[in-house]
């Protein structure tokens, strides 16, 4: 059976799956569209929170990133440790409060604790602003997908990829979404570790993944670590050293913070949370799905380290076992002749993959033309500059069972892990969406006395909606699924998680100063994003380069969420400390959400 009839088996399989699953658990009610009937096992919304949760970018350009980061792979851990650190604020901080609250949405959370409508209608703004961007990356994660695997158009997948989303969100609601994420969650962690430990086992003889990471390298005999090998082979080309620390941890602790807090701030993610049947339940959630979440997130640096160094000794054949300098580059003919490098044929069809033989010897040269040693060295050997002229980030994963040779199944299985990735987390973010739109701003602000077949039939043309505008800008994202992720973490640092933070932990902050500060913390973070990547994500608006030494402070815009976190903090504080405080039933409503239910005063004893 050819690969592409596999990939169409495996796929379809997955899909009905989940269309099947949505039938099943067709919502009827609002609260079955909302929360699901606030009836889901803490251990089956762990495992929906993590299919939620490892999205495209977890799946398809985490590993990538790790993989292909220029200043070495370390100072991109960031990722795994900031978003596995916002989980454990998440549990801690946010979800048993907003769970014994007991209502459907983060902006009704924000509307009644700070009583106004304008609250409401700023977190419903920021919600959407978060969501959207973060669909971005999930629409450009299913197009790279389908555009590989199934040998279609990115936009053409786009399009299936809607249309597989609204069949089972806009029926199904919280319920459908919450039932399909768990069958995806077992599809894609299925997916993500299988060729990891085909990969490992070749590379190192370990079993984990994990332990492959710091185990020796197989075929010199193990002789030398992974990481050792790693390290020689990419510094030989003249690419910076993978285990080299970062250059500013002043940046890269901020990034995490960004990470962390935007995590716990992210509204599709907390409304998981009020699904599950009690306040207990948020917590224990929250813990679950920390666990399947590390199933996942401790395999990918072991992925991503191991894809370099396959890819890397796929263009230098002589540094599997010496110097990759020492013998020839791949050949033109090899890549046109050999079976098993069919797949840089197949990648470079998708656009995802370039090379070029420049200087005509027939021979693909993959090296940092911008080291100066590497300079000298093809001078010498007349080569005209890097002919591996693109790799880009999000083929890494996808591409990693190819590149190592593994059976066509697995390379199927992993085209439906991709999809369930990207697919089970723009539900999610698409329902975030419709609910602050049918719920919070329909039924909130415009038509309070809406029937709730109305509002069920409201969020369901707002799902609609969302999916048509997201697969819109999916077309044309700002950067790679991670990065623009990385964004949408930003904002939601900078903006929900303060709020919340501030309305369950404060009884001083008011109405004036959230929305103050949900504004400042919104605004100062946008415009800081926007003057290095363009005006509203277009191409060519930016006022700067994204280049470190463009960046004030050295402060990326990936990392620009955990001070407008501060700045929201500290305008809120300023801004309630000048106006009236909170009336006593807000105040009583602070007291009943942070305070056990039944608990009495304490005595002595």
């Amino acid at each position: 059976m050819d690969q592409f009839t596999l990939n169409l088996i495996v796929v379809g399989f997955t899909f009905a799956i989940y269309i099947g699953i949505a039938i099943w658990a067709r919502a009827g009610t609002t609260a079955e569209f909302y929360a699901a009937g606030q009836g889901v096992n803490p251990v089956l919304n762990g495992m929906a929170t993590g299919a939620d949760w490892m999205s495209a970018a977890s799946f398809i350009s985490m590993a990538g990133i790790i993989a292909m980061a220029g200043a070495g792979g370390y100072q991109q851990s960031a990722f795994l440790m900031g978003w596995t650190g916002g989980y454990v604020l998440l549990a801690l901080l946010l979800a048993p409060y907003l769970r014994k609250f007991g209502k459907f949405t983060v902006p009704e959370f924000i509307g009644d604790r700070f009583y106004s409508g304008g609250a409401r209608l700023v977190g419903v703004i920021c919600l959407i602003v978060i969501s959207v961007t973060y669909v971005i990356g999930q629409m450009r994660g299913v197009g790279v997908t389908f555009a590989r695997f199934l040998e279609v158009s990115t936009d053409t997948g786009l399009y299936i990829g809607a249309a597989i989303v609204f069949a089972y969100a806009v029926f199904g609601g919280m319920k459908g979404i919450t039932y399909t994420q768990v069958a995806q969650y077992v599809v894609l962690i299925i997916a993500y570790t299988i060729p990891a430990i085909f990969i490992s086992l070749n590379l190192t003889g370990s079993f984990l993944p994990q332990l492959g990471l710091i185990g020796s390298y197989a075929p010199s005999g193990g002789d030398l670590t992974l990481l050792s090998k790693l390290d020689t082979v990419v510094t030989e080309l003249g690419f910076t050293q993978y285990t080299a620390d970062t250059t500013n941890m002043f940046n890269m602790i901020l990034f995490t913070m960004s990470l962390m807090i935007g995590t716990a701030g992210l509204p599709h993610v907390i409304i998981r949370f009020f699904t599950v049947p009690k306040v207990a339940d948020a917590r224990s959630s929250a813990g679950w799905a920390l666990v399947f979440i590390a199933l996942l997130y401790t395999v990918a640096p072991a992925v991503g380290a191991m894809a370099r160094l396959n890819l890397t000794t796929t263009f230098w054949p002589n540094a599997v076992q010496g110097d990759a300098l020492a013998g020839d580059a791949i050949s033109l003919e090899a890549i046109n002749t050999d079976p098993s490098l069919a797949w840089v044929n197949t990648w470079k069809n998708t656009g995802l993959l370039a090379f070029e033989d420049k200087n005509g010897d027939g021979l693909i040269q993959y090296y940092n033309d911008a080291n100066a040693g590497m300079q000298a060295i093809a001078a010498e050997r007349g080569w005209a500059g890097n002919e591996l002229t693109k790799v880009d980030n999000d083929m890494m994963v996808l591409a990693n069972p190819e590149i190592a040779a593994l059976p066509g199944w697995v390379i199927a299985l992993v085209a439906a892990g991709g999809l369930a990735a990207a697919l089970s987390t723009a539900a999610g973010l698409l329902l975030a969406i419709s609910s602050a739109i049918s719920h919070d701003l329909i039924k909130g602000s415009i038509n309070p006395s809406i029937s709730e077949k109305g509002e069920l039939l409201a969020a369901r043309i707002a799902m609609g909606g969302a999916i048509v505008v997201a697969t819109y800008l999916g077309l044309n994202p700002p950067g790679f699924a991670a990065q623009v992720v990385a964004l949408a973490f930003g904002l939601a640092a900078a903006t929900i998680f303060p709020v919340l933070m501030m309305g369950i932990f404060s009884k001083r902050i008011n109405k004036e100063g959230a929305i103050a500060g949900m504004l400042a913390g919104l605004v100062f973070t946008a415009v800081y994003i926007f003057l290095y990547l363009g005006w509203f994500f277009i191409p060519g608006t930016n006022t700067y380069a994204n280049t470190p030494d463009q960046h004030f402070f050295g402060i990326s815009p990936l990392s620009i969420g955990s001070v407008g976190a501060v700045v929201n903090f500290g305008v809120a504080y300023a801004v309630s400390m000048m106006t009236k405080a909170p009336p006593q039933h807000v105040v009583d409503l602070i007291e009943s959400i942070r305070v056990p239910k039944g608990a009495g005063a304490a005595t002595g004893h």
